[in-house]
Formats: C-alpha cells, sequence, structure tokens
C-alpha cells in the first residue's frame, strides 16, 4: 500500500512501524489541512495489516500539534466534514477514527501539545515525552471555550474526574514529570533518549504479529469500564455564546496567539486576558 501525496503529514513505514510525522507550518495547527491528512491516514491504514504499529511525531523542534486553529472560532476557516458519525464533531470523529485503529499507536512527545493536539495524543495507546522540552494542556477555557474534541472524556478516563476538573479549568501546562505523575502519559525520558525508546518499543510490539496486538488491544480495551459520552460533550457547545467567543478568539489572536512567539507562552497570553477577579 502507498502513503503518498499528503499536504501535511508524511509516513515513512519500516520493520511493520509506520512512522507518521506530522508537519504542518508555520506551527503544526489542527486546522483544515492536518485534520482531513489524519483522517485519511486512519482510514487507509485501517485495512493494511503489513502496518502493526503506528508512530506519531513531530517536525518541528518546538510544537507536536500547537492546538486547534483559532480561525474556526473566528469563522476564517471552516471545517467541511461529511459522512460524520452521529452526534460526534469532525475533531471527535478524527480522535475516534485513531483511537479505534486496531494497530497500537504511540505519540512521541518533544514539544507542545495544547487543546485539540493534546487531545489527538489522549486519543492513542500510548504516549511518551521529553523531558525539558514536552507540555501538554486544555487551555480552552481561557479561551472560552472547552476540550469539545473528547478532551472531557479522554482526558477524565485517564486521570481521573478530579486532575481532569484541575487541569481543564485551570489551563494549567504539563510538563513531561507532571503529565507522568498523573498519567497523561506513560513515561517521561531525557530528550536524547526518547527516539531510541520509542523506535525499540515500537519494532518490539510489531513483532508480535496484529493477531496477538488486536487480541491484547481487544482483551484490555474490555477491562475500560469508563463511559465515554462524546454525544453528550458535543452537545453542551450549544450552550456556548458564539459572538462572545469569536470576539475573545479575535483578541487572542490580536495579543499573539497563533504566532511562534506567542505560542511559546500561550498560558501567560491567555491569563492576561482573563477578566480580572475582584476579591
Amino acid at each position: 500500500m502507498t502513503y503518498a501525496n499528503w499536504s501535511a503529514i508524511s509516513v515513512d513505514i519500516e520493520q511493520g512501524v509506520a512512522t507518521v510525522t506530522i508537519s504542518n507550518p508555520p506551527l503544526n495547527l489542527l486546522d483544515g489541512k492536518l485534520i482531513p491528512d489524519l483522517r485519511r491516514f486512519a482510514s487507509q491504514v485501517r485495512d493494511d495489516d503489513t502496518v502493526r504499529v503506528i508512530v506519531f511525531e513531530s517536525a518541528d523542534p518546538e510544537f507536536f500539534i500547537a492546538h486547534g486553529d483559532m480561525r474556526f472560532l473566528t469563522g476564517e476557516e471552516q471545517i467541511f466534514a461529511d459522512g460524520l458519525p452521529s452526534g460526534l464533531n469532525v475533531i471527535q470523529a478524527l480522535n475516534e477514527e485513531i483511537r479505534s485503529l486496531p494497530q497500537i499507536t504511540i505519540g512521541k512527545i518533544a514539544g507542545f501539545a495544547r487543546g485539540g493536539g493534546n487531545e489527538f495524543l489522549m486519543a492513542l495507546d500510548m504516549r511518551f515525552a521529553a523531558t525539558g522540552r514536552s507540555g501538554q494542556a486544555q487551555p480552552e477555557t481561557l479561551m472560552g471555550i472547552y476540550p469539545g474534541g473528547g478532551g472531557t472524556q479522554y482526558m477524565t478516563s485517564l486521570i481521573g474526574r478530579p486532575r481532569a476538573l484541575e487541569l481543564i479549568l485551570g489551563g494549567e501546562l504539563a510538563d513531561a514529570e507532571l503529565a507522568e505523575r498523573y498519567g497523561l502519559i506513560n513515561r517521561a525520558l531525557p530528550a536524547d533518549e526518547l527516539d531510541a525508546f520509542v523506535t525499540t518499543l515500537a519494532r518490539r510490539i510489531a513483532g508480535l504479529g496484529l493477531n496477538l496486538i488486536g487480541i491484547v488491544k481487544t482483551a484490555v480495551g474490555a477491562a475500560d469500564f469508563t463511559k465515554r459520552d462524546l454525544a453528550t460533550e458535543s452537545s453542551v457547545a450549544g450552550r456556548l455564546s458564539l459572538p462572545e467567543v469569536a470576539a475573545l478568539a479575535h483578541k487572542l489572536l490580536a495579543a499573539g496567539v497563533q504566532t511562534r512567539e506567542g505560542e511559546l507562552r500561550l498560558e501567560e497570553i491567555l491569563n492576561e486576558a482573563q477578566p480580572q477577579v475582584t476579591p
């Protein structure tokens, strides 16, 4: 099977491992180019029995996936998504398509993954992060919205209700050490050891064969008693004030969000934009 003609990703297959490199300059935004590419890849690889493990990484040393394109909020950008499962939005559909793949999926994080980028990571089977370089966050509440791409469900399943509420409502950037302690990732590794560790693990798993991988993945999945309610997560978006969301999005974009300099200090910009609470 040939994997070519992508606009925002590249795919390399070796020893049963497909390495998907996200390359969507300038910030690896989850936008109208990256979302269709990832959905098309998921559709294609699902029936490829030569691929047993999929590793997602980034060509950008500072950003895995920065977050969803804020131009979706301002109305400057539209996602035209046909054939979505009932009750799901396009980000949820993408993440569920990835989550339900028969292959094992691994995220290799050596940069920032916020918002939709972190939701995508949480839909994967495993995540490994570089200490001193990676950061994960759900800052949507500071943008006047909430993690509606599966984030409320995936995060609660991974780390529990109290910590999910803390990270979603607090909007804190979790470094690799905190992410490991909370259970957002499998483990934190020194940056110079991350590539070798993930490559070795991916090839070891790929060597097991797709049948055994599928059996284990199904059996482990049966032990997950957490009920995901993506339809409710999607439906509560109707309670947002869309004009207020768009106005805040314009304000944040003007303050430097979705520029490289601004994204490196995103939490600072988002907090500066919040109304001051009077004691």
